[in-house]
């Protein structure tokens, strides 16, 4: 069984739980594995034992956003995250960090699963851009996965989100240029 937790990303590993290699690509099938998600993440759910068959939908219409949103070319995609932003129930919070005053979103009290994961997601996104590595946050190029990656690689120019998916672009384009 494979873990959801991949980069530590709610953000990444959130539109991740979609792979198109499964003959059922949803790894999100049902609220028991819902419920691991969130263990997996730390996401502190106060009685995960009323999470329904709502939270799961939620959940998914949050994934849907979060993978248009990554979709979207760099240019674009900040436009697509203010939109989302715009929607989220979050609001503003001051925190300290070493005496240092903090501008974080943060879920309201008693939000949803979906709404604390959205709010997360896009809070790690904003730190992501400010961290200067908006531009490093990529779908895989290989052909049929979408999952998302932030590359890592010192020159920036890694396409792929896993070995999985290198190796076998590399297979597809070796058999294509000898025919």
């Amino acid at each position: 069984m494979r873990q959801f937790i991949e980069t530590g990303l709610v953000a990444v590993d959130l539109a991740n739980t979609w792979d198109e290699y499964l003959d059922d690509p949803e790894r999100l099938p049902d609220v028991a594995e819902l419920r691991r998600f969130c263990r997996e993440l730390g996401e502190p759910l106060e009685n995960d034992h009323g999470l329904g068959e709502e939270d799961l939908r939620e959940v998914r219409e949050v994934r849907e956003r979060l993978r248009a949103v990554l979709a979207a070319e760099p240019g674009g995609r900040a436009g697509a995250l203010a939109e989302w932003v715009a929607r989220l129930p979050a609001r503003a919070a001051v925190e300290h960090a070493g005496g240092v005053p903090r501008l974080r979103l943060v879920a309201p009290d008693g939000a949803t699963a979906a709404g604390r994961l959205a709010v997360r997601a896009v809070t790690e996104l904003l730190e992501l851009a400010a961290a200067g590595d908006w531009e490093r946050l990529r779908q895989c190029a290989a052909t049929p996965c979408t999952d998302a990656f932030v590359d890592r690689s010192r020159p920036g120019k890694r396409q792929f989100c896993s070995t999985r998916c290198a190796n076998r672009a590399h297979a597809q384009a070796s058999r294509a240029r000898h025919r």
